[in-house]
């Protein structure tokens, strides 16, 4: 096995200790960590298991037909999910996206879904309950999904082209599954739907203008997203970044785009529209959005958490430390100890990672030696 693998059976990389349960924090309060940022968006992986094998994200050379996944057991369980959920929901949560792993391999999600869907937020809010997937089973699972609650999808989709597309998935599936998935989203009713598309440089840059004009006025939103240095095991390196600048100029060769504002705060994506003949912003033809986490930082506006299929929480996509609230949830019978807990955890955040790539290595001590300390997987925190 590579020495740079790090196992998901092996994660986390190194728990923190629980913080002293929060006495500032009161009900119905505003929850801001260390920087003033407030808590509002729960990323909540449900499967460490995927049926792609991303280059960047869970290669075959490493997720392997030995490679040991985390047993059942282990997983936290639709209740515990939905319980957990409960506290961050009354620390500010608003919105709660469903990753993987491939989240649509977890089996009777619905169930799930339909208990978070009766959550609301302290002024009586439904919740904003979204789900990540790659779309191979969406042709399937979108009405049942619709039905239980489920409100939006966002699709991973890295071009258009067979050949570049199973290349970069590494299984042999073909693009037309994921556009038929995509349309039975639309036809449920699960949208506004997103498409998002990772371009690494010297992989599928080719297939940005084929995807924005195969969009272009179908409602749905397009966002190419920088090639990421999340995790270890994905050999992640500069020179196979494109920054979303270049893909912006490849795009208005042919395309008229204007820059939107953001929806909201903590909008990881950079907004623009399309522009007909007469110079017209025409919002029904869909939207064009870049993620930019390695040209251009959003720190300073994150508002997300991130809870793995395991119970480990994590206030970062690059973090290197995570705390267990999965001993705390199967310990702690009190749902206010559990948010108290929850909100301690969240007041001394000060994670800002991609605002820092530039300047700072995170390292650490190993037998007197300096080393990079090692970030949790994609696959095992969820986009």
């Amino acid at each position: 096995m590579s020495e740079r693998v790090i196992p998901i059976i092996s994660q986390p990389l190194g728990n923190l200790s629980l913080p002293a349960s929060s006495a500032s924090w009161q009900e119905g309060a505003a929850l801001r960590d260390t920087l003033q940022r407030p808590l509002r968006d729960l990323r909540i992986s449900v499967t460490d298991r995927c049926n792609f094998r991303c280059s960047y994200c869970m290669p075959k050379e490493i997720f392997d037909n030995n490679y040991t996944y985390l047993p059942h057991s282990s997983l936290l369980t639709f209740e515990e999910i939905t319980r957990t959920a409960k506290s961050f929901v009354a620390l500010g949560v608003e919105k709660i996206r469903l990753t993987g792993g491939e989240p649509l391999l977890r089996k009777n999600l619905e169930i799930l879904i339909e208990q978070l869907a009766q959550l609301k937020t302290a002024n009586g809010q439904s919740l904003d309950i979204t789900l990540t997937t790659n779309g191979s089973l969406l042709t399937r699972k979108a009405s049942k999904l619709k039905a239980a609650g489920l409100q939006r999808v966002t699709v991973s989709l890295d071009g258009l082209d067979d050949a570049v597309f199973k290349r970069m998935n590494d299984v042999d599936f073909p693009v037309s599954d994921v556009l038929e998935g995509i349309q039975a989203a639309q036809e449920a009713g699960l949208g506004p739907i997103k498409v998002n598309m990772v371009v690494k440089r010297g992989t599928n840059e080719q297939e940005i203008l084929p995807m924005a004009r195969y969009f272009k006025g179908q409602g749905i939103a397009l966002r190419f997203i920088e090639y990421m240095d999340v995790g270890a095991t994905n050999g992640w390196r500069m020179d196979e970044v494109m920054p979303s600048a270049d893909v912006l100029k490849v795009l208005q060769q042919e395309m008229t785009l204007t820059p939107l504002t953001p929806s909201q705060t903590g909008e990881t994506a950079e907004r623009w529209g399309y522009v007909n003949a007469q110079g017209e912003h025409v919002p029904e033809w869909g939207e064009i959005g870049f993620i930019s986490s390695v040209t251009k930082a959003f720190c300073k506006d994150c508002n997300r958490a991130r809870l793995t299929t395991e119970g480990q929480l994590y206030l970062c996509l690059f973090a290197t430390q995570g705390y267990d609230l999965k001993s705390l949830v199967r310990t702690e019978h009190s749902e206010e100890n559990l948010t108290r807990a929850i909100a301690a955890i969240w007041a001394q955040r000060d994670d800002r990672y991609s605002a820092l790539r530039s300047t700072e290595v995170p390292s650490s001590k190993v037998s007197g030696e300096t080393v990079a300390k090692r970030k949790v997987e994609m696959s095992y925190i969820g986009g």
